[in-house]
């Protein structure tokens, strides 16, 4: 794991340094460059595999002429490296030199052949092009802009703003960043600067971009038996962990107590000889109940070495830090813990496994309960469905809480969402929206004072299949790597801790697109097919709770140590001189704050991350030192 940057178009050791050290976080073992007439490759190394320095980059091919800088783990790189040496001569045991390789061998096509997490550039020196990847889910980043006559390309954003590119905000991606809490790729935060998407490559060659999809997730179900669904899933999940324990360093697993990561916890203790280091964090709170206890319970059944965490309602004050790390505003409270958790199991190991992608894959979240319940209230009359949101009011919250844990603590705001939710049953992306957006679109209008229109592809959400289907296919392909994936890399990595994600093996993925729904979604009950397939391999109690989000108390936060940097940040002289919200929101959400905690709580965090954002890096009114770890 580490971080790459590059420049085609400059030769300039002096500046690839600088933009390499500016990311030193990702990889602190070792650095390593490469400048030629026109070209400039810089690295920063995290050893995982091969410690020695034949594992340092950039590295190259035979004769020179082939050079890559990569970010990244290829799991089947032996069983390709074995194929190539055939006709290639190896010069370490890195899965790098096999990119280099398989590039000389397959050219593009090499991606193909890759099965792993990766982010990386390919120099060809004969024909003065440039080759950039990503993997398939899109685990690890990757940016670029063009900037003048050169084409600049990095891990992180602010390696491309140390070449110097005029910092603006990209009004579409600001209204899409409050719809969604996170910017959707291929734009970023910043005007002029790209992601290269998930599944895709790029060529830079002759002062053109081409850019190419080499991957796409379809969902076309089969009809087999559940026994056969469960016989391929568990057989494909034991090899995707296998692959994923290959390390020469430490490694362990975050768990949180659910279903997930449980199931990542009991493959690594079925196929490790020692036991698994495993790491929790909860919030200390009587009126916010964690996952502490059935993380522990998780523990306590494989025997794992385990380490929880406590976060505190002042650990808020870490949050310029974590804004600095994302590069751009991403408003998931989880990075909070996410980010203190790597800081301690850094102590311990260098890898993690997580959980990711479980949800996405067999339809666990709340959302889709609650559409799946919208849909079956399409053909009740309108005149009967808005009488639903008073006769909801009455329900006691302990009965409401069972069905949402949390939709007591959305109150006013919550409820007319809930009202706008009903009202839309007919609109499959209109319906989608107004259950997960943080701002919609009339609050947008509100706060914003160019309002643009959001720009996300929402096309596999619309009525031509099954609903369930085109909206895991959504979240795969929007949601998780723009927020869920980013904020794993980003917050692993700021403490130089490599993240591996099992249930995101592209075999997998493949697999699980093809299950049908009613064996995702039975009922009401989440992840069927997955409760079936570990019945009898995690404890019971954890194979049939509920799924519950992992919440972090924001509400709560918002209410003591968080309310005075709210203030403090987001005050009006401040909001008025940036020229892009409106003041009289931000008002409107302070004075209105106890009728509905949650639903304001995730608007003012969505307000907070992106004003420490543009403060850190438009306005540059303050300057985060990574090696002190503080603002200065």
């Amino acid at each position: 794991m580490c971080g790459i940057v590059g420049i085609v178009g400059l030769e300039d050791r002096a500046l690839i340094r600088k933009m390499a050290d500016v990311v030193s976080h990702r990889g602190p073992d070792d650095r390593g460059y490469y400048v030629d007439k026109d070209i400039s490759f810089g690295h920063r190394r995290l050893s995982i595999i091969d410690l020695s320095e034949k594992g340092r980059q950039p590295m190259h091919n035979e004769d020179g002429s082939i050079v890559v800088v990569y970010n990244g783990e290829i799991y089947n790189y032996l069983e390709l490296k074995e194929r190539l040496s055939k006709r290639h001569k190896f010069y370490s045991n890195t899965d790098t030199e096999v990119i280099v390789h398989a590039y000389e061998e397959y050219g593009e096509n090499c991606v193909n052949h890759f099965r792993g997490m990766f982010a990386f550039a390919v120099w060809d020196k004969k024909k003065k092009r440039l080759f950039l990847a990503r993997d398939r889910l899109g685990i690890k980043p990757l940016y670029y802009a063009i900037i003048g006559k050169a084409f600049v390309f990095a891990s992180e954003i602010k390696s491309i703003l140390q070449y110097g590119i005029s910092r603006e905000v990209d009004l579409t991606a600001l209204s899409d960043y409050f719809t969604l809490r996170f910017v959707n790729g291929p734009r970023t935060m910043f005007k002029g600067i790209q992601k290269l998407q998930p599944g895709h490559y790029l060529i830079f060659e002759g002062n053109k971009i081409y850019i190419r999809k080499y991957w796409n997730l379809g969902f076309e179900t089969e009809v087999h038996s559940q026994k056969y669904y469960i016989k391929n899933f568990l057989q494909l999940m034991e090899e995707s962990v296998r692959m994923r324990l290959m390390s020469d360093v430490p490694l362990g697993a975050y768990i949180s107590g659910g279903i997930d990561s449980g199931t990542v916890t009991y493959f690594m203790s079925k196929l490790m000889k020692e036991p698994v280091k495993t790491f929790s964090v909860g919030f200390g709170l009587e009126e916010h109940k964690d996952e502490l206890e059935h993380a522990a319970k998780i523990a306590e059944h494989f025997k794992t070495e385990h380490k929880e965490l406590i976060v505190k309602p002042n650990a808020a004050k870490i949050l310029p830090q974590v804004v600095w790390h994302f590069d751009e505003p991403v408003a998931d409270p989880a990075a909070i813990p996410t980010y203190m958790l790597s800081e301690l199991a850094k102590k311990k190991v260098t890898v993690v496994l997580t959980g990711e992608g479980g949800d996405e894959l067999f339809a666990g979240y709340e959302q889709y309960r609650i559409i799946k319940a919208g849909k079956k209230l399409r053909f009740v009359p309108g005149f009967l469905r808005s009488r639903i949101p008073s006769i909801v009011k009455k329900i006691p919250s302990q009965y409401l809480n069972k069905f949402f844990k949390y939709s007591e603590s959305l109150g006013e705001k919550g409820m007319e969402r809930f009202n706008y939710f009903l009202n839309s049953l007919n609109n499959n992306i209109e319906n989608y929206l107004n259950l997960v957006a943080i701002f919609d679109e009339n609050e947008k209008e509100e706060l914003l004072c160019k309002k643009e229109k959001i720009d996300v592809d929402f096309s596999a959400l619309y009525p031509r299949r099954d609903w369930l289907s085109g909206l895991l296919e959504f979240e795969t392909k929007i949601e998780l790597p723009d927020n869920l994936l980013m904020k794993v890399d980003k917050m692993t990595m700021a403490h130089a801790v490599e993240a591996r994600v099992p249930f995101l093996d592209h075999k997998l993925v493949e697999f699980s697109a093809t299950i049908p729904p009613r064996l995702k979604l039975r009922g009401f009950n989440e992840k069927y097919i997955l409760r079936r397939a570990m019945k009898d391999k995690l404890p019971k109690r954890i194979v049939t709770r509920k799924k519950e989000r992992f919440f972090v108390p924001i509400d709560i936060w918002f209410t003591k140590d968080l309310k005075e940097m709210a203030l403090n940040v987001l005050n009006e002289g401040s909001i008025r001189r940036e020229g892009l919200l409106k003041y009289s929101y931000v008002e409107k959400i302070f004075n209105n704050y106890k009728k509905s905690r949650l639903y304001y709580a995730r608007q003012l965090w969505s307000l907070l991350n992106f004003e420490i954002w543009h403060k850190l890096y438009i306005e540059r009114g303050f300057i985060y030192n990574p090696s002190l770890k503080r603002l200065i």
